[in-house]
């Protein structure tokens, strides 16, 4: 474990550098390895601290992180002091600490803007706070602490694990235990023997994933301008690595939800609002189904039409993401975690893809975004709905391999193919998990879809289970388009007699197609296929079968547009998180919470309703 020097245990030669075979060297080479620890060894201790310091590739991306705090971003001392980040500033070059501060000043004077700019623009045109607004945020977006009071959690007690500086800390200086305490339990998918990590509630468990890093916090700062306080809004925080019906059976996170909608609907006189993000979508979804059954929610087959007035789906994997597998077939990043960028570094420098592909498997939430629909949504070997004219790699070839050696794998792989690939060469205790908690395929006539009520499996994929019977509930959907998202890959099979399904991205794969480093980019907002935010919401709930009520549904489209000059996109971008903050999705939430919603024109700029009548899916 690394562990910061003090004055007991520095260096004993004179000349400041490492004794060789020290004990101190052994603990580096284990961590770092010879290469690394050579170069410390034979420098002086100022240079042997600074190369320290970029070994911990993530602890600068940190460092960098907190320079772009907006004006309204605080970082306490106790965040400061938990990370011992002035140890850390005292070891960074002042040259790069100085660009640092420039660069981040002028991302500031170059896109800032009034946070509160356009609810105080509604609220002079007379929009004010008309419906309770209910918020449940998007995969990992939630913040989790912990409440164990075990011998390995009491020096975490109530520290953010993931979330947080704590966080990072974790990871750096003790990621074995970081490690057992973020990974649920295999066989029973809750909490670890003597772990107890659960979801920080109230707004500040969504507003910011770190300092400096925004998520929910634009959407609250706009809506209190309308009237919008703790009184009639609430974050549905929950925690995203249970699957769903585990969130019942550990923290009754439905019962909980139903009581607060209940409560908020009888105090304001007025139905809800339910805006969600990403995974959050699916979380409503299921939510819906929950409350109308008999066995559990109880609520009646009406409940939805009595206490929810609209739902706005933000950016909803509603098909799932195709990314979502490449997480759990073989710790891929990128955007697979919706981190910001320095978060993502911070992951990829500290653990191996073994070690990412082995918690994401653990948490048996993330696998609720693989992708569904089959090849009626994705596409077959030869064809994809949203194949270009003239591209001659299809998308509906979610995995190629490309090794006539592969003794698996000697043919490319269809989505449906890629999940069971993923579930043969998986562990007993993953496949059981994924089988147990969700399905994947296409109910294609209405006699179908309602024998699907009383399985929960289904209730997450909206190509099996029919919206709720909620005639005057209103669906927006706004979601962002025209960012490149990854569609397919190409790996390769790294034999080994040891490890049951040891694949990689082939990053050397490039080629004029479109394939970067093994990536064959496609339509979306950067996380989630347009396929998947846009089917459902163009064509397959307008069918009578997924919709039989008639619910309305309206969508909004919106171009990425990013500031060239900010990390974070500016007021008009598309990106999957950062479109929370987008100006536009602003004023269309507020629209639709203060009751003006109808008044919302739908807009189409992507080719979804395109694609979504080639999808091999039809009205019965």
């Amino acid at each position: 474990m690394l562990r910061r020097r003090t004055g007991k245990d520095k260096a004993p030669s004179s000349d400041n550098k490492l004794d060789i075979g020290s004990k101190e060297e052994k603990e580096l080479r284990d961590e770092f390895g010879d290469a690394k620890v050579k170069q410390l060894v034979i420098k002086p201790r100022s240079k042997r601290r600074n190369g320290f310091i970029f070994m911990l590739g993530g602890i600068f991306g940190i460092f960098i992180a907190l320079f772009f705090a907006n004006q309204h971003e605080v970082i306490s001392l106790e965040s400061l002091m938990d990370l011992n980040l002035e140890s850390l500033i005292e070891a960074m070059p002042q040259g790069l600490v100085s660009d640092v501060k420039a660069f981040s000043q002028h991302e500031r004077d170059t896109v800032s803007y009034d946070s509160f700019s356009v609810g105080l623009h509604l609220q002079s045109q007379g929009i004010k706070a008309k419906h309770p607004v209910v918020m449940i945020p998007g995969v990992i977006s939630t913040g989790l602490e912990s409440w164990g009071t075990g011998e390995s959690s009491r020096q975490y007690f109530r520290r953010r694990l993931w979330g947080s500086w704590s966080m990072m800390r974790a990871l750096v200086m003790d990621k074995a235990e970081w490690k057992n305490h973020v990974m649920l339990d295999r066989k029973t998918g809750l909490d670890p023997p003597g772990i107890k990590l659960r979801a920080a509630q109230g707004f500040d468990a969504t507003d910011f994933f770190i300092t400096g890093y925004w998520i929910w916090s634009k959407i609250l700062e706009n809506l209190a301008t309308i009237g919008y306080d703790p009184t009639n809004a609430f974050s549905a925080a929950y925690d995203w690595r249970l699957s769903y019906l585990n969130l019942e059976v550990r923290d009754s996170y439905f019962t909980r939800l139903k009581s607060y909608i209940e409560i908020a609907v009888l105090v304001q006189g007025e139905k809800i609002t339910l805006a969600s993000h990403s995974m959050g979508s699916q979380v409503v979804l299921f939510f819906f189904k929950w409350v109308e059954s008999d066995e559990h929610g109880k609520g009646g087959k009406d409940w939805v039409n009595r206490h929810i007035d609209s739902w706005v789906n933000i950016s909803g994997c509603m098909l799932g993401a195709v990314k979502g597998l490449t997480a759990v077939l073989s710790g891929e990043m990128r955007d697979t975690a919706q981190l910001n960028a320095f978060a993502v570094y911070g992951l990829e420098k500290f653990l191996s893809k073994e070690e990412r592909a082995e918690i994401f498997r653990a948490m048996p939430g993330i696998s609720s975004m693989l992708p569904k629909g089959g090849e009626a949504i994705w596409g077959n070997s030869t064809w994809a709905p949203d194949d270009q004219p003239g591209q001659t790699l299809t998308f509906g070839n979610l995995l190629n391999f490309q090794d006539p050696n592969s003794t698996y794998t000697q043919r490319n792989l269809t989505t449906p193919e890629s999940l069971q690939y993923l579930l043969d060469q998986s562990e007993d205790w993953y496949r059981d998990s994924v089988l147990n908690s969700y399905s994947h395929g296409v109910a294609h006539t209405k006699r179908e879809v309602e024998a699907n009520e009383k399985d929960p499996r289904k209730w997450l994929n909206p190509l099996e289970a029919r919206l709720p019977l909620a005639p005057d509930m209103k669906i927006y959907c706004f979601y962002g388009v025209g960012k490149p998202t990854e569609r397919s890959y190409f790996y390769q099979e790294e034999p080994d007699p040891l490890v049951k399904l040891n694949v990689s991205m082939d990053t050397t794969v490039t080629n004029g197609e479109g394939v970067d480093r093994g990536v064959l980019m496609g339509e979306g907002d950067g996380t989630v296929n347009l396929l998947s935010s846009g089917y459902m919401c163009a064509k397959g709930w307008r069918m009578k079968r997924y919709n039989p009520a008639g619910s309305k549904i309206k969508v909004f489209e919106m171009p990425h547009e990013p500031d060239r000059f900010s990390p974070r996109g500016g007021p008009n971008t598309g990106d999957h998180v950062d479109i929370l903050g987008r100006a536009s999705l602003n004023d269309l939430l507020l629209r639709v919470a203060s009751g003006k919603g109808d008044l919302i024109e739908e807009t189409f700029v992507s080719n979804i309703r395109e694609y979504a009548d080639r999808v091999q899916i039809f009205d019965d």
